[in-house]
Formats: C-alpha cells, sequence, structure tokens
C-alpha cells in the first residue's frame, strides 16, 4: 500500500509545481506560498477532524513539536524558495532541482537516521543526481 501512497505522492507533486507555474502569473511568490499554505492547511484539519484524530494532540511529546516545528519551518522556507525560483524560472529546470531533495534526504537518512546505506542506494543517488545536472543544462 505505502508504493501506491509513494507514487500518488508524486504525481501530485507533479501537478503542484505545474498548476503553481500556471497560477503565478502576475502574482507574487509570498502571495502564492500564503495562498497554496491556507489550502493545506484546511485539508489537513479537515482530515484530522473527519477521521477523529484531534484527541491525539494531547499525546504529541516535546520531541515530537519540537521536530514538528522544525518539519514545518523547513516546509515553508522550502515552499517560499520553490515558488520564487518557479516564478523567475522555466518549470522544467526549477522542478528537477527541486526534487534532488531526494537525494539530499537519502544523504541525511544515512547520516542523521543511520539508515543501511547499499550499493543500490549510492547507484540510484548518483543516477539521480546526474539526471538533475543534465536536465537543468
Amino acid at each position: 500500500m505505502w508504493i501506491v501512497l509513494a507514487m500518488l505522492s508524486a504525481g501530485f507533486a507533479a501537478l503542484t509545481g505545474i498548476f503553481a507555474k500556471l497560477g503565478m502569473e502576475g502574482i507574487n511568490s509570498n502571495l502564492a506560498t500564503a495562498i497554496r499554505t491556507v489550502v493545506v492547511l484546511v485539508m489537513a484539519w479537515g482530515i484530522v477532524f473527519l477521521t477523529g484524530k484531534q484527541a491525539g494532540i494531547a499525546d504529541i511529546t516535546a520531541k515530537g513539536w519540537t521536530y514538528l516545528i522544525l518539519s514545518g519551518a523547513a516546509t515553508g522556507l522550502s515552499w517560499l524558495c520553490y515558488f520564487y525560483a518557479l516564478q523567475m524560472g522555466e518549470a522544467s529546470k526549477v522542478i528537477p532541482i527541486d526534487k534532488f531533495s531526494v537525494v539530499l534526504s537519502m544523504v541525511l537518512a544515512f547520516v542523521v537516521l543511520g539508515e543501511k546505506v547499499t550499493m543500490t542506494k549510492i547507484i540510484g543517488g548518483v543516477l539521480i543526481t546526474l539526471g538533475t545536472f543534465v536536465m537543468i543544462l
């Protein structure tokens, strides 16, 4: 099931960049990011309340809050940079560079989370890196 969800995530992420580029014409990138964020906020809280999971807020530890807040800040900074880059550059170049986060996340998973480094993961990361840089030439 996780593979299906991951593929859906990739599909929606692809639409994100294209829809953003189409919708940002003549709009400040920070304003566009704020509008997008409100939509995400409403959707996320809507799902929480529809599934009855709001009571779980009381169970979040200080460590959980800290890392979720840091994750939210990183997401916000990522979106601000992404939308500004989309506003200034070609989507076909901005989006692959943004998706280079896959390789950066792999490296962080090895270093910070202690996930196992395998030759398959290394080769995949190298290929993604090469593909990213070939696409932006």
